[in-house]
């Protein structure tokens, strides 16, 4: 009678525990704590971008190296994450493109350059492959405890293989599909913990490409039914993705997820040359959350691209106006903001573009811009460059000078060491001693440099 007694009180113990609430950190609470990121591009998003010209599939076995090795780069190690790790970064979005993964006879065996998708439809069934792989790049960067964000890429975007598009014709006609892949990508990931965090979908356009705001490029100019119908469309999408990823259960209950408006769009204000540039954002609405607490397990994402490096001053002033903008100009959404995707338009390849032609500027701007985003609260994750290419094979930055801009725009002009950093307009007040490096004790940190508050190191910049 004892023994059954314990066993019954053991059993109960553990119907208890299970039913209790997962505990993650909220939203607000990782983007501050993934301090500055990088983008893993060309890599897994890597595909070809038109059914007329399948040239990734008529021209190699279609495996997971195949593809991760398509677009110029080599196959990811983990000494590259361990390297991004060291330098100071704390998160990395892992972009992933999933339809050529997803059950289409076409890839599996045709050899002619042309997919028919209506012919040879996606079933939605992830390779098993693809999905391991997936999961090992996600396991290189959880290993470096450093912030994973897992999406889907070129799965959207302006091209004609896109099969989720802003429209709502299409958004009826691919929501099963898009549920199946998120069940999926849920299901395999769900006993992750807090540092995994999944967003919805990328660049997301409507059915004419139209980029800044729906309805942009349509035939005859601005309609505004096509827009009201791409931006109820992107709502769907951003819904039905909170939703699926919920419905999977254990960790994924409360685990933190990106939604993301339409084209990720950053024409915030600071721009007056059309009066539906903030359509993206007053028409996009947060999703309800079934999580516990609600909004707090929600993350907002732009992209941000800057085009006029020439004029660093003039480049600097549409910077500050975009980021005050998300913070003043939309406070009703009322979750943490990522710019999942930032840089020079004009950058191109490493030696090439903004990055030979007006260096010393970009340098400066990297620098001003990670520097100004932290001041508002607001995670960056830098797209592609600083590693690229044979470089993270070695892995090496062949881009030093401009991780080090990053870097320093974040923790200051001392770089990353392991010493945190005061902002600027910290109120030394709050701290009970502070004391310079040589044992002085101060009463302020009015001055840029290395002090020990309350036992820690700190970097006033």
């Amino acid at each position: 009678m004892k023994r059954v007694t314990v066993l019954l009180c053991v059993c109960m113990l553990i119907i208890k525990l299970s039913a209790q609430t997962i505990e993650f950190e909220t939203a607000s609470a990782a983007v501050k704590n993934m301090k500055v990121g990088w983008n893993l591009g060309n890599s897994l998003d890597a595909v070809s971008t038109d059914t007329t010209n399948m040239h990734i599939e008529r021209w190699t076995d279609r495996t997971p190296k195949s593809y991760e090795t398509a677009w110029g780069q080599p196959v990811t190690k983990p000494e590259l994450l361990k390297m991004f790790k060291e330098a100071g970064f704390n998160a990395i979005r892992v972009p992933v493109t999933w339809y050529p993964h997803m059950g289409s006879a076409f890839f599996k065996s045709s050899s002619s350059l042309t997919w028919s998708p209506y012919k040879q439809p996606l079933t939605g069934d992830v390779d098993a492959a693809w999905m391991k792989r997936v999961r090992e790049i996600v396991d290189y960067v959880i290993e470096q405890d450093m912030y994973c964000i897992l999406n889907v890429h070129h799965d959207t975007g302006a091209n004609n293989v896109a099969w989720l598009v802003a429209d709502g014709s299409i958004y009826n006609k691919s929501k099963d599909l898009y549920v199946k892949l998120w069940t999926q990508i849920a299901e395999e990931f769900k006993d992750y913990g807090e540092k995994l965090i999944f967003e919805g979908y990328n660049e997301m356009l409507d059915k004419y490409n139209s980029w800044c705001f729906a309805s942009m490029s349509a035939p005859g100019g601005y309609s505004k039914s096509v827009a009201d119908d791409a931006y109820n469309a992107i709502n769907n999408y951003a819904q039905t993705f909170v939703d699926v990823v919920r419905s999977t259960g254990g960790n994924n209950a409360v685990r933190n997820l990106i939604v993301t408006p339409y084209a990720a769009s950053s024409c915030l204000g600071q721009y007056n040359w059309d009066e539906h540039l903030n359509d993206p954002y007053t028409k996009f609405k947060i999703p309800t959350d079934a999580a516990a607490d609600g909004k707090k397990h929600l993350i907002l994402q732009i992209h941000y691209y800057q085009q006029n490096l020439e004029d660093l001053q003039s480049a600097k002033t549409d910077a500050t106006a975009m980021l005050a903008n998300l913070r003043s100009k939309f406070p009703s959404y009322k979750i943490p903001v990522i710019i999942g995707e930032w840089g020079s338009l004009n950058e191109a390849d490493n030696d090439n573009g903004d990055y030979k032609m007006y260096k010393d500027n970009l340098l400066e701007y990297c620098r001003f811009f990670v520097q100004e985003a932290k001041k508002k609260s607001i995670a960056t994750f830098y797209w592609k460059g600083l590693s690229d290419g044979d470089s993270r094979s070695v892995p090496e930055f062949n881009q030093p000078d401009l991780k080090d801009a990053i870097i320093k725009g974040y923790y200051g002009a001392g770089g990353y060491n392991g010493i945190d950093v005061v902002n600027s307009d910290s109120n030394s007040k709050e701290y009970q001693y502070i004391y310079k490096l040589d044992g002085t004790k101060v009463s302020d940190m009015n001055t840029p440099g290395l002090y020990i508050i309350n036992g820690k190191k700190y970097y006033k910049n």
